[in-house]
């Protein structure tokens, strides 16, 4: 199951809006011998399930399936899982976690028993459900998973006073982020971070230059320029800009004109873009994993709303005091006991610099 777990990982980012899955097919009466790996493809089909007997071909009879995810049971743009199981003779089906989706939600269990398939389910099921949070977050929320991805100094600076932030961390911490955005369906700054640092978000990683995400820009009242960089390759990488219900009519045409996707939501009593719609218009749009690469206010925005599910905190071993850019603005918390609450998930160096992946443990 840790093999087809780690098959599964090698969709993240490139699936949505249909879960990660791997699965491995084993012949018991072979010496254990593996006969078929498989995960999710590019786009989300075909699935992992299919691919693994299809490598298979006519070993997959009589084999054991490890599966991180329960199949499918729907016809969608390729027939159920569970019948392809069925039909390549798969004996013995285990399964990491059933799957949330009203269209399956143990219905593929239930099909593959019928069939005589035996089944064994919760093997590495916390692991499973973590490798899919995403996915577990849209179906059940309605939004996806909002990873806050910061790099500071050592006091919490991700800049002196006059914004030098040029560079906080080092090389391998620079590529490490890289890797992260690969992971991700997306990629969220605010138009602060897009204003200051004229960012490509892209993944610049050799092999994976075609990995790069969604860009996702908030943008209240589209002050965004259409020289920017985000806009003039909009028609080479996805972006899309969310901004106010009713915002002006003739820069949205303009920045449609250069490729750019314009989203409108409503705003709150403040004026700004109300995040929980926000957060439910990705997930509407299929999105499970959003990076956010802000600054502090986009971040204490997040937090604020509850929105923060993980933090991946690059961290360098430098100070520069009480004058620099804070990671996270103030958000408004004046009791401890309200204050978003995580737990550390691992610690290593990367380079000459630390990273920190914390998950929320409310």
């Amino acid at each position: 199951m840790q093999l087809a777990l780690s098959l599964a990982r090698r969709g993240l980012g490139n699936v949505w809006p249909n879960p990660a899955v791997g699965c491995v097919l084993v012949r018991n009466d072979l010496d254990n011998q593996i006969v078929g790996r498989g995960w999710t493809q590019v786009g989300g089909r075909p699935h992992s399930e299919t691919e693994a007997i299809k490598r298979a071909q006519n070993l997959a009879r009589g084999s054991t399936a490890y599966i991180t995810l329960e199949p499918c049971n729907h016809q969608g743009e390729t027939p159920p899982c569970s019948e392809a199981l069925i039909k390549a003779g798969i004996k013995r089906c285990i399964i990491a976690i059933k799957d949330p989706d009203p269209r399956v939600r143990g219905a593929g269990i239930e099909r593959l028993r019928e069939a005589g398939v035996e089944i064994e389910t919760g093997v590495c099921e916390d692991d499973a459900r973590q490798l899919n949070s995403g996915f577990f977050m849209r179906i059940n929320k309605g939004r996806p998973i909002f990873t806050q991805k910061t790099a500071t100094t050592l006091d919490g600076r991700i800049a002196t006073a006059n914004g030098d932030s040029k560079w906080i961390t080092g090389v391998a911490a620079r590529s490490f982020a890289h890797g992260l955005r690969a992971s991700h369906d997306a990629i969220m700054v605010g138009i602060g971070t897009a204003l200051a640092d004229q960012p490509s978000l892209t993944c610049r990683l050799p092999g994976l230059d075609d990995q790069s995400p969604i860009r996702i820009v908030a943008d209240t009242t589209l002050k965004i320029p259409s020289e920017s960089t985000l806009v003039r390759t909009a028609t080479e990488i996805p972006t899309w800009i969310i901004t106010a219900t009713g915002v002006n009519n003739d820069r949205c045409a303009e920045l449609k004109s250069h490729g750019v996707i314009i989203i409108e939501i409503a705003t709150g009593k403040d004026g700004r873009l109300d995040l929980i719609e926000l957060a439910k218009e990705l997930g509407k749009r299929g999105l499970t994993r959003v990076l956010v690469e802000s600054g502090g206010g986009l971040a204490a925005a997040l937090a604020k709303h509850d929105l923060i599910d993980q933090l991946a905190w690059f961290r360098s071993a430098k100070l520069i005091g009480g004058d620099g850019l804070s990671a996270i603005d103030a958000f408004g918390i004046n009791d401890l006991k309200k204050a978003p609450s995580f737990y550390r998930k691992s610690l290593f160096n990367v380079g000459e610099d630390v990273l920190e992946i914390f998950s929320r443990t409310n």
